[in-house]
């Protein structure tokens, strides 16, 4: 039995008051109002809090922390296990989020040294290091060998040998590494890596939203894999990544606790122009503010600037195309001595050809063997492994007949056995849990970007409002939690306060 661990009504801690929906037609003020309740609403509404402003976050849903949620299981001896249903660790190429951890009382960790694996070709392989996004830092190393094969391996290595203007100027990411080093490195390295980061194809990933830097590196070194090296030998020293002790769900909790108050079920739609700023508008009153700040995803935000900007109805679909995935993540609390050794390290991301050799998951992690905390939760004799689900254009469907939970948990589970390399039965199976994430973060393709700095350029000629998340700042907290901080920040001495408004 599972749920997951959302929250109901006002977010505990957070503040409270008569708020949207106390009547028809019911109006109130904030010196700030924020839309939409992920880390980055709430980092955000957090800021404009800590400078004394009375701010009122309006989240759609019925949780917040956007991706970052929990889900509770039944572990051994049928304890309640509370893990991670989305995100589980952070980028640390900036002390940015491990800062705001730190702020928040939550302590974080690193995870496990076994590195991750690759499987392609119906085969497993450790994944090649240094690399970037799967590109190889060194391609004659005897790991992109094990990956590639001899003929790989050659393809991959004549990248030193080429002239530094090939590649330079294509897009996307597999067409750069293709140029490079060849269709097997995008196919065997590059498309599991970037898969399992972006849930996405690396044909539609726009490579300087993915990996800024890159071409400018090629440029410099003359080589791709000189650029990894560089960028690589750049980067804080320590894991790529770290989590937080208890599970990222924590992270969205305690800010709420300091985000002023924070309503869910409250879907804004509209937001109109007022003689002192903004009135935003939401389901049962509206809520007069001098400062707006846009935390949603693209399309939402793009729709709800168009009336006040030259933005039309292609900018809106064009900034958010529906190409992105469905996901859908089973966590498998497991009874087994075999996967004591990490047999696959802290997990294993799939190629694109999975399904032809049997395999419809795109990335499995083993999280007892990742997360020592979650390790020392269940204990010798039981393994927790989560597998993700869902590609760009694919449609996860059980079979006629069949309920969608109990197929994709057995599914789960024969696909765990094939990737990890050991015997599972379903009677292994100690508790399950499966969790749905319909239309995730759509690809930054570069039609999209165009888009995007369209939408931001013209919100930037609007007073009084921000525009902020993942769509805007990039991939992963490390780069959204800094740059809703300084959108809000950004905001905080360009108009009077509530209360000094009220006193002229």
């Amino acid at each position: 039995m599972a749920d997951d661990g959302a929250p109901r009504g006002a977010v505990p801690g957070a503040g409270r008051g008569a708020g949207p929906g106390a009547g028809p037609g019911a109006e109130r003020r904030a010196d700030a109002v924020v839309v939409g309740g992920g880390i980055g609403g709430l980092v955000a509404a957090r800021e404009l809090t800590r400078a004394g402003l009375t701010t009122l976050v309006l989240e759609a849903s019925d949780a917040v922390g956007g991706p970052l949620r929990a889900v509770t299981i039944d572990g051994p001896g049928g304890a309640a296990l509370r893990l991670d249903a989305g995100a589980e660790s952070f980028a640390t190429r900036t002390d940015a989020v491990a800062a705001l951890a730190a702020e928040l009382g939550l302590a974080t960790a690193d995870p496990a040294a076994g590195g991750a694996w690759a499987w392609a070709g119906g085969r497993a392989f450790p994944l090649p290091a240094p690399a970037l996004l799967g590109i190889p830092g060194r391609p004659w190393s005897a790991a992109v060998r094990a990956a590639l094969g001899a003929g790989g391996q050659v393809r991959a290595a004549l990248d030193a040998a080429l002239p530094r203007r090939v590649g330079a100027r294509e897009q996307t990411l597999a067409g750069l590494v293709r140029r490079r080093m060849g269709r097997r490195v995008v196919d065997r390295l590059v498309g599991p890596v970037a898969g399992g980061v972006h849930a996405a194809d690396p044909r539609d990933l726009a490579v300087d939203a993915v990996a800024p830097g890159l071409r400018a590196a090629l440029r410099r070194t003359g080589s791709l894999a000189g650029a990894v090296r560089a960028l690589r030998s750049g980067a804080a020293p320590g894991a790529a990544v770290r989590g937080i002790v208890g599970g990222m769900h924590l992270l969205p909790t305690a800010l709420a606790a300091q985000a002023g108050e924070v309503r869910l079920r409250a879907p804004v739609t509209a937001i109109e122009r007022a003689d002192d700023g903004w009135e935003v508008v939401v389901a049962g009153g509206r809520v007069r503010t001098p400062r707006v700040v846009l935390a949603t995803d693209a399309a939402t935000a793009a729709a709800l600037l168009a009336p006040h900007t030259r933005l039309d109805d292609g900018d809106v679909s064009a900034v958010a195309p529906d190409r992105a995935a469905d996901i859908a993540l089973v966590t498998l609390v497991l009874r087994t001595d075999e996967l004591a050794a990490a047999p696959r390290g802290t997990g294993v991301l799939v190629a694109a050809d999975g399904p032809e050799h049997g395999v419809r998951a795109k990335a499995l992690t083993h999280v007892d063997a990742k997360w020592a905390w979650v390790r020392d939760l269940v204990g010798p004799g039981h393994a927790v492994v989560r597998l993700s689900f869902g590609r760009p254009g694919e449609r996860l469907e059980p079979p006629a007949g069949a309920a969608f939970e109990p197929w994709l948990v057995e599914r789960a589970t024969s696909d765990a056995a094939t990737l990890l390399g050991v015997g599972l039965a379903p009677a292994d199976v100690v508790a399950s849990a499966v969790t749905r994430w319909p239309g995730a973060l759509p690809p930054p393709t570069p039609a999209a970007r165009a888009a995007r700095e369209r939408v931001l350029t013209a919100a930037s000629g609007l007073p009084g409002v921000g525009v902020t998340g993942a769509w805007v700042a990039g991939t992963g907290l490390a780069a959204t939690v800094p740059h809703a901080a300084s959108c809000a920040v950004a905001l905080v001495p360009e108009i009077p306060t509530e209360e000094t408004t009220q006193n002229r």
